[in-house]
């Protein structure tokens, strides 16, 4: 996982501006419980391979989580949005048709080689999102579901140049080289 502002965090931060995740581990740890495993120190700490009383020090700030960090901040970030708010948006952005005035720059961008040459070099792509791309960064729950609607996007980019016949899963690209406006 690349770290708090990864991917997955930079689309809901874009799309939920007013639900940023906490900055401190304790808040994050206890937003997570409440939220994710329903007020279940246990269950927190079976999904994180730790004992429940070391989930309770995270949340009362008498122990700070180290290999679980990144866990943790991904986690902080996904509870910070409810299904409807998330449905609520998507519909919202769906309606908005070809043009949802939403980009994304996704950097270094590259495909699978076609007849022993790169079909296309290492680049920064710009796109413009439609209202159902838009959407579905929206409704994603995590990084695989945000990485595989950008790839999609590219693929369109691409198919209505002179290449065609791309699909989400033949480009390639640095998930901490992407940003959504």
């Amino acid at each position: 996982m690349a770290g708090f502002k990864d991917m997955f965090g930079r689309v809901r931060e874009a799309l939920f501006p007013s639900r940023k995740a906490p900055v401190q581990t304790t808040t994050q740890a206890g937003q997570v419980r409440d939220r994710k495993y329903g007020g279940s120190t246990k269950a927190m700490a079976n999904a994180y391979g730790v004992s429940p009383r070391t989930v309770q020090r995270w949340i009362d700030g008498t122990r700070h989580p180290v290999k679980q960090q990144d866990k943790l901040r991904q986690d902080a970030v996904e509870v910070q949005t409810t299904e409807r708010g998330r449905e609520r948006k998507a519909k919202q952005l769906a309606k908005l048709g070809t043009i949802s005035g939403m980009s994304a720059r996704v950097g270094r961008t590259m495909t699978f080689e076609i007849q022993g040459s790169d079909a296309v070099r290492a680049r920064d792509v710009h796109l413009n999102l439609t209202g159902e791309q838009a959407a579905a960064l929206a409704r994603a729950e995590n990084q695989d579901e945000v990485r595989a609607v950008i790839g999609g996007a590219l693929a369109e980019y691409f198919n209505g140049g002179s290449y065609g016949g791309f699909t989400a899963d033949d480009f390639t690209f640095d998930p901490d080289d992407f940003d959504l406006s």
